[in-house]
């Protein structure tokens, strides 16, 4: 039917990439993909399973300030976490703040340094 089968990737304004890796590769831990062709700009892919995200080192068009402080009210990223207390032991250690889901799930919302919107959900383990 050539219908929608998965996300390949997401993209995310950055403006600077040194500093965005070392809040995607090293504080939450995602792999480069040593493929990113030169596009003609600084920017970085990461691996998220089998999908990626492109950080994009380009003016961006959006405001940074003004930005909600819960980041679920917020256009965001979610991603997949397996244990979110190690996670957020993690983030306090790194001064990164965040919110607790609203929901109820084991969720929380931060920003990157570059004020994008994710939010970290533990995996629901088989019992």
């Amino acid at each position: 039917m050539g219908g929608v089968a998965a996300i390949h990737h997401v993209s995310l304004i950055v403006a600077d990439t040194a500093r965005a890796l070392a809040f995607y590769r090293d504080l939450l831990g995602l792999v480069t993909d040593p493929a990113r062709p030169d596009l003609g700009y600084p920017g970085a892919w990461l691996r998220v399973g089998g999908q990626q995200i492109h950080l994009l080192e380009l003016p961006n068009p959006d405001p940074v300030e003004g930005r909600p402080a819960h980041g679920g009210r917020d256009r965001h990223l979610a991603l997949s976490v397996d244990e979110l207390d190690r996670l957020m032991a993690r983030l306090d250690a790194a001064g990164v703040g965040y919110t607790l889901s609203r929901s109820g799930r084991r969720a929380l919302f931060c920003r990157d340094p570059d004020a994008n919107a994710l939010e970290l959900v533990e995996q629901v383990r088989d019992q």
